[in-house]
């Protein structure tokens, strides 16, 4: 809703400059969008009479005007505008005036000295015309004397203030119902324009038929007859409706946009000799069809009201009016329509056929239902003062039974201060309501209040508490700061915390990132097999519409996104919540979703250098980041197959026995249909871990270094070659006794000199104890028991 500062001032003009009038409608939840003035910046310019226009001696294009500006005396003026007749008052621009781009300076023009310029609309920034000079009322000396600055005849130094109103409230489409609003934040006298009954002249009325009464409870209209079509629209009001961002078209028109503007409700204006017995209110017939104003052709839908006379449709009702009924230069009599259409038969009707106008916007809010005569009224005069004719009675339909139902709302005086948290008397809850013209009663401290009929946002109490706080003003709650009984949480020094495992990560390269739980289904069926994923009921985006139960499609789809960037090397970590269901197949709630940590790395293994060739990461380095993650502790890691991960590059995580999560490289078919290969073509590598098994490790204790020299062996045996290597590690360890401090394979080898089906494998133990030397029958015997165990379960054999 656009409109200009001087028109609001002239119905309510509280004391405040424009930043501050601004800043309270903002406020009070009618946000100033946009501030601009009305006109650009110039000065120097003043209104001046043309006394004379003769031929330029040397240009037969120009013209040597004498023109009287007043108090600064007649000027000899060069112009070539082709306008510009003697009598004419048009602006002037003094010598050393600024305009928009240029400075006035005296010159000559073709030998002639000019000391000034005439200005067209387009000079003053106030128009793209620029056909001549922009003619001002001939009687410009009785409004305002020659040599007023034309700013101040104008009124340019206006304001335009557009307010980006919420749907809820329609009733501030007007400038009556921002005055009121001003007014009752303010306290500001308000000042309406009077509204009386305009007496018949003729006695010649149409009759109106609600045949839709649902979506038309109540319809007005009225023959003028007589009317002079072609009077021009008056300056003021050709101005306020164009400050509003509507273009002026004819009086007739213009009076009914006028009205529309000041008062909120739209109104249509046809040309009577056009239209043949009563007006009915309808839904239209089928294959009915209707040329609208902006020319389209429209066939209405069977739920779009019509405004039609006996034989043919007239208008969309509250959308647009036909062009075959329109008002035109040759239309004596008319038709003045002044209608309330209820707010669900308009909504999405407009849209749906492709435009949208300012009637149908305010209409599918929510008009005044009570107040088409006065608006009426209001027309009717103003056409009469403009255009002459002679008035018919109001005709007036109206469908009790349909019209909006304005119960009653009860308001607790102990529940607005409850939840407003401020204190507020039952005087002042009052006293702030009684503003907004709403019916009150009271019951005790409660309140009876009737909403008016253009308040189509009352129903409830809480709208009631909502308006209180709007008209007290929130810069007025006090935002005290909270006040509680604080105590240190107790932090166990036995449990390690999320933000450890973060440094830990960041050390070794990788960086953060935080993904939704809202991701794509295709990434749930790609990256977990999951072909029934947790479904949100009103997801924020269609590829946003199913709970996680891995975090791998989000680190995915930031490495997509990197990719599409030119990154080349790229290591991140995500910490985050997974959503599974339960047994009995319903999502798991609140916090029993297990949380994970996530990881990804593709491209170099190092930073391009030159100390060092450029190698791809694979399998290896991230297993690396794993067991310094859990350093200290033994991490197994076995064969797995996962929907998400490259066959026989993948692992499952254990941790003392007990599965934990997975490594491996993507699988070969997501990282081209994702295209997250890069320049190199390698598949990143992946990992999830449950972070509660992180979390859960002991905290390393201090054990004394010890004195003793450490004893090594080495261990070389065969076993078959499809024998998985982590198992026998993890059955050695567990056999090994305390002396024992570490067994690590240093070497496998498949090839001459080994039975077929066999390969070597080579163990380093590292003896140790912390109270003497170790012997060597000692030492000997602890090797022993680790062949046994290898010989007996694994079947394995010593190499000589």
């Amino acid at each position: 809703m656009q409109f200009p500062e001087s028109w609001l001032r002239a119905l309510v003009n509280p004391p405040l400059s424009t930043d501050e009038l601004c800043h309270l409608l903002t406020m009070a939840g009618l946000e100033v969008e946009e501030r601009r003035a009305a006109a650009a910046d110039f000065a120097g310019v003043v209104v001046a009479r043309v006394l004379s226009a003769e031929k330029h001696p040397d240009a037969d294009k120009l013209k040597l005007l004498k023109v009287d500006t007043g108090e600064h005396g007649l000027l000899q003026i060069v112009c070539g505008a082709p306008n510009v007749v003697p009598g004419m008052v048009a602006p002037c621009a003094l010598v050393g005036a600024k305009l928009p781009g240029i400075e006035i300076k005296k010159a000559k023009v073709r030998g002639v000295e000019s000391f000034g310029m005439m200005c067209s609309a387009r000079e003053l920034g106030l128009s793209e015309d620029h056909g001549g000079l922009l003619a001002l009322p001939i009687d410009a000396n009785e409004d305002a004397p020659i040599g007023t600055d034309i700013r101040r005849y104008l009124n340019l130094d206006d304001t335009l203030i557009t307010l980006k109103l919420t749907p809820n409230r329609a009733d501030c489409l007007s400038l009556t119902g921002i005055a009121r609003e001003v007014a009752a934040l303010t306290g500001a006298p308000l000042t309406l324009p009077a509204i009386e009954h305009v007496a018949e002249a003729i006695a010649d009325t149409r009759a109106i038929v609600l045949d839709a009464p649902d979506a038309c409870p109540r319809y007005c209209g009225r023959i003028v007859r007589g009317v002079n079509a072609k009077a021009p629209t008056p300056d003021w009001m050709k101005q306020r409706i164009e400050r509003c961002g509507i273009r002026s078209i004819s009086a007739l028109v213009d009076v009914t946009n006028y009205v529309m503007l000041e008062l909120g409700q739209p109104l249509h204006a046809f040309d009577d000799a056009e239209l043949a017995g009563a007006i009915h209110v309808r839904y239209p017939k089928p294959g009915e069809q209707l040329l609208l104003l902006n020319e389209q052709t429209v066939t209405p839908s069977a739920d779009t009201a019509l405004i039609a006379d006996e034989a043919k449709p007239l208008a969309l009702a509250g959308i647009m009016g036909g062009e075959h009924s329109g008002i035109a230069d040759s239309t004596t009599d008319l038709f003045l329509e002044c209608a309330f259409f209820t707010p669900t038969a308009i909504a999405g009707k407009a849209r749906a056929l492709g435009f949208s106008s300012d009637a149908s916007h305010r209409y599918e809010r929510g008009v005044d239902f009570d107040f088409q005569r006065r608006a009426i009224e209001r027309a009717t005069q103003l056409i009469i003062d403009i255009c002459g004719g002679q008035p018919g009675p109001v005709t007036e339909a109206v469908s009790a039974a349909h019209l909006p139902a304005r119960p009653p709302v009860r308001l607790r005086t102990a529940r607005a201060v409850k939840v407003l948290g401020i204190a507020l008397s039952a005087y002042q809850i009052g006293k702030l309501l009684a503003g907004l013209g709403t019916k009150i009663e009271r019951d005790g401290d409660d309140f009876i209040v009737t909403p008016p009929s253009h308040r189509f946002d009352m129903e409830i109490e809480e709208d009631l508490i909502e308006e209180i706080a709007r008209l007290h003003g929130y810069d007025n709650i006090p935002a005290p700061p909270p006040k509680a009984q604080l105590a240190m949480l107790p932090l166990p020094e036995h449990r390690r915390g999320p933000m450890a495992v973060r440094h830990l990560l960041a050390e070794r390269g990788y960086f953060e990132v935080v993904t939704m739980s809202f991701v794509d289904a295709a990434w749930e069926a790609d990256f977990a097999g999951n072909a029934s994923p947790i479904q949100l009921a009103n997801p924020i985006a269609s590829q946003m519409g199913v709970m996680r139960t891995t975090l791998l499609g989000g680190l995915v789809g930031v490495l997509a996104a990197n990719r599409k960037r030119q990154t080349e090397r790229v290591r991140i970590f995500e910490i985050g919540r997974i959503f599974r269901r339960a047994d009995d197949g319903k999502p798991v709630a609140g916090f029993d979703q297990p949380l994970r940590v996530g990881g990804l790395w593709a491209g170099p293994a190092l930073p391009e250098q030159w100390g060092v060739p450029t190698r791809q990461a694979d399998f290896f380095d991230v297993k690396g980041d794993l067991e310094a993650l859990f350093a200290g502790q033994t991490l197994d890691f076995t064969k797995l197959a996962h929907p998400a991960l490259h066959p026989g590059r993948a692992a499952k995580v254990s941790l003392d026995g007990t599965p934990i999560g997975f490594v491996g490289e993507l699988h070969p078919l997501w990282a081209q249909k994702y295209e997250l290969a890069g320049p190199s073509n390698a598949a990143p590598v992946v990992f999830e871990l449950d972070l509660e098994a992180w979390l859960s490790l002991p905290i390393p204790a201090y054990r004394q270094l010890s004195r003793f020299p450490v004893v090594t062996r080495d261990l070389a045996m065969t076993v078959a070659k499809d024998q998985a290597l982590s198992p026998l590690l993890a059955a050695l360890r567990f056999a090994a006794p305390d002396v024992v401090q570490e067994i690590r394979l240093f070497d496998v080898y498949q090839g001459k000199g080994l039975p077929d089906g066999q390969k070597s494998v080579a163990f380093r133990i590292v003896m140790q104890d912390t109270e003497r030397t170790l012997e060597d029958r000692e030492v000997d015997a602890v090797v022993a028991g680790l062949v046994s165990v290898a010989v007996e379960q694994f079947g394995g054999a010593l190499r000589s």
